[in-house]
């Protein structure tokens, strides 16, 4: 392989998500080694550059504008909040294919962009039924960011509540970066919810976690969230996560051919002390296979034949079987519960939206 495929991998590097960066990073290098050894892309090698996606969202969009106007790059992936997706998704538009890992709110339509990663209905809906089935969790308060992730699946979360006879007793959003919970924590004491329903990311969620069981509510309330991995868990402590259930696709922990494949690769490239594997960081890995599948089905460069691929394209990994149906990527979701460091996966959530799952 002579010629380069040069992949813009957009990942926080610093904010409340620059907890995850480290192991994004990881795992996709790990990635690009196995496409480069099977022949790159298109037969040509890949190449990554980062661009850091924690800043403010309309400078980020502007270094990938710059990163495509120089032929820097000739696609665009990683995990970013939605309000960096936003802002990236018109710039990429015709001109590239961008392939956005996070799990998100849903809705994102704009021509170019593919969303691999897990919405609402797949993650907060099979929960919020299964805690009440299972732990009889019938009231809720909501906590996140103000940001549109969390305001989207709050929204999504009043619905499903209203369809499974749930009740929201409150709501409380604050600012993406915030470090002081003690206003938050008195919020969710008196609306009397058996269970928070956490909308934060990173470090947020690490710095609630920490006032809710200084506060004694760990022993008392559930929480639940679709956004929380081992980093955040060792950042929390052990003492902060009792109770604590989370839903994603992905968990170090899980124990399926594909996914101890991984982890034996990762351990084997990077060593014991690597950066965690998490679901954030997977979600990267799959970024890169995901244009390798896209490529191989197109079988050219050309833009909307790749978008066509990738409407068709199914791919295996770590998350097991996935492929995408009207705009959204079918796959297993688990449903594990916090253990100290790591994860306890209890089950797979079925649910409608889950292909196969």
């Amino acid at each position: 392989m002579t010629d380069l495929y040069r992949v813009g991998l957009v990942v926080p590097l610093q904010g409340p998500a620059g907890i995850f960066a480290p192991s994004c990073e990881a795992v996709t290098e790990l990635a690009v080694r196995t496409v480069n050894a099977a022949g790159g892309i298109s037969g040509r090698e890949v190449v990554v550059e980062v661009i850091d996606g924690g800043g403010d969202p309309a400078q980020v969009a502007h270094q990938v504008d710059l990163a495509i106007r120089a032929g820097r790059v000739q696609a665009i992936t990683g995990w970013h909040i939605s309000a960096v997706r936003r802002r990236i998704a018109p710039v990429t538009s015709g001109r590239v294919p961008y392939i956005y890992t996070s799990l998100y709110e849903g809705g994102e339509r704009t021509p170019g962009v593919i969303c691999s990663g897990e919405v609402p209905a797949q993650q907060i809906r099979p929960a919020l039924r299964w805690l009440r089935d299972q732990l009889g969790v019938r009231n809720w308060c909501i906590v996140g960011d103000d940001y549109i992730w969390p305001r989207g699946s709050a929204a999504a979360a009043q619905r499903f509540c209203r369809e499974l006879g749930l009740t929201i007793r409150d709501q409380v959003f604050v600012r993406y970066g915030t470090r002081g919970f003690a206003g938050v924590i008195r919020r969710v004491r008196s609306s009397g919810a058996q269970g928070v329903l956490m909308l934060l990311v990173g470090q947020d969620a690490v710095m609630f976690n920490r006032a809710f069981a200084a506060a004694g509510l760990h022993e008392q309330v559930v929480r639940f969230s679709p956004l929380m991995e081992e980093n955040m868990l060792l950042a929390s402590g052990a003492h902060a996560v009792t109770d604590l259930y989370v839903a994603a696709s992905y968990f170090r922990s899980l124990a399926t051919a594909d996914a101890l494949h991984l982890t034996s690769e990762y351990t084997a490239a990077f060593g014991p002390d690597a950066p965690p594997l998490n679901a954030m960081a997977e979600s990267c890995h799959g970024g890169i296979m995901m244009l390798r599948a896209m490529y191989d089905r197109a079988g050219c460069g050309d833009l909307p034949a790749l978008m066509s691929a990738a409407a068709e394209a199914g791919l295996d990994g770590p998350r097991g079987p996935r492929r995408m149906s009207g705009g959204i990527c079918l796959q297993r979701v688990y449903l594990a519960r916090a253990d100290g460091f790591d994860f306890d996966v209890i089950q797979v959530l079925r649910d409608p939206l889950i292909s196969r799952g």
